[in-house]
């Protein structure tokens, strides 16, 4: 590799970290053609383990291009949100209200999670974060969730095709 091609990948490298990490891993010579909203996009992330955390990488995406603040990611939000997951999965149902832990602001409280605004979006059946998303984003309702500039943070749950995100505030 040339000194110059060092230098491009090393300057590709520090793009890709400041816009997400990993996220944006698209060949060299597509990053300069593209935007890094556009690259988010571009590369579908098939490692189930992986999901949720591309999952708000996007949420925040989204956000930073409407001109909003990042939603932080929560730990136990995120927790509540794989427990709705699986329960959907499990009891075989799509519905915010879950028969296990009734409303998402029950689900919250009896995980113990104080909030003053708080907002849920599911989904079922998309094979990546990035299909999901843009099912979110092509729904009113589900768009202005993610939007919502009174959401401070964030959880996301995924399992067995069941996608959760929580959001509080």
């Amino acid at each position: 590799m040339t000194k110059k091609k060092k230098r491009r990948a090393a300057l590709a490298l520090a793009a890709a970290l400041t816009f997400g990490g990993a996220y944006l891993g698209v060949p060299l010579e597509q990053t300069a053609a593209q935007t890094p909203y556009q690259a988010a996009y571009a590369k579908t992330t098939t490692d189930k383990n992986q999901f949720t955390a591309k999952v708000i990488y996007l949420v925040n995406l989204e956000r930073r291009q409407a001109g909003l603040k990042p939603l932080t990611l929560q730990a136990n939000v995120s927790r509540a949100a794989q427990l709705k997951a699986a329960d959907m999965s499990k009891k075989n149902y799509f519905d915010h209200q879950s028969p296990t832990y009734g409303s998402p602001f029950n689900l919250l409280s009896l995980q113990k999670i104080p909030y003053r605004a708080a907002g849920e979006n599911i989904a079922q059946g998309q094979r990546s974060p990035e299909s999901v998303m843009k099912a979110w984003m092509n729904s009113e309702g589900h768009r202005a969730n993610i939007l919502n500039p009174n959401f401070t943070s964030i959880g996301a749950g995924y399992f067995n095709g069941y996608w959760v995100q929580l959001f509080i505030g």
